[in-house]
């Protein structure tokens, strides 16, 4: 019989859990080209990202941070922290949370939304950075879009169920309530929920 303690991650997982780097130590000392913070302490895991950007070659020099979360949000960010010193930033900022979880050997799919939050992070301090050097046309904004009127269910909602497990219509009602009124919205849920399903796990 399994033990029901045993570690479920990788090994890459466990060794930036338990040796994460580049973890921003001084805040106040910290003199960053940008800075991007994700999610709620208050409800869940937050990350904070801190980039400095070598201007005329157009590439991160540096990235610090710090997690309020789990071992997979800290070993998320770690990671990532890795990946894009180095990098130019317009690549930066097309990181997806397949390219960090793939860094990592994978991670549970309950465990996906972590590593959502890493690049999410990452996109917030890039687009600080475009935004305090007059770049604001290399900013994508993410409007989300009401799929469910009569719940007020976004099309982000339902990325964020299928990130946390939602795999059915039933599983995604039971996480967002959508489709729980009219019912009106049930065809367009069903299309958004398979790509979302296909984007982040196939």
């Amino acid at each position: 019989m399994t033990d029901s303690r045993e570690w479920v991650y990788t090994e890459k997982v466990k060794d930036h859990f338990m040796n994460p780097r580049n973890i921003l130590m001084d805040e106040k000392g910290y003199e960053a080209d940008g800075k991007g913070i994700v999610g709620n302490i208050k409800c869940g895991d937050q990350m904070i990202a801190y980039i400095k950007v070598d201007r005329e070659k157009g590439v991160i020099t540096d990235f610090k941070w710090k997690t309020y979360g789990c071992a997979s949000a800290i070993a998320s960010t770690s990671i990532l922290s890795e990946m894009v010193i180095g990098m130019k930033v317009d690549d930066a900022y097309h990181l997806s949370p397949k390219d960090i979880a793939g860094e990592l050997g994978g991670l549970p799919e309950h465990k996906v939304h972590c590593s959502v939050l890493g690049d999410k992070a990452l996109r917030a301090a890039i687009n600080d950075y475009y935004s305090r050097n007059g770049m604001e046309d290399k900013i994508t904004r993410e409007e989300a879009r009401i799929v469910c009127q009569c719940m007020n269910v976004t099309d982000r909602d339902i990325e964020d169920a299928v990130l946390d497990g939602a795999r059915t219509y039933y599983a995604l009602q039971e996480h967002t309530k959508l489709g729980t009124v009219c019912g009106q919205c049930r065809e367009e849920a069903e299309k958004l929920l398979e790509e979302y399903k296909t984007k982040h796990f196939s």
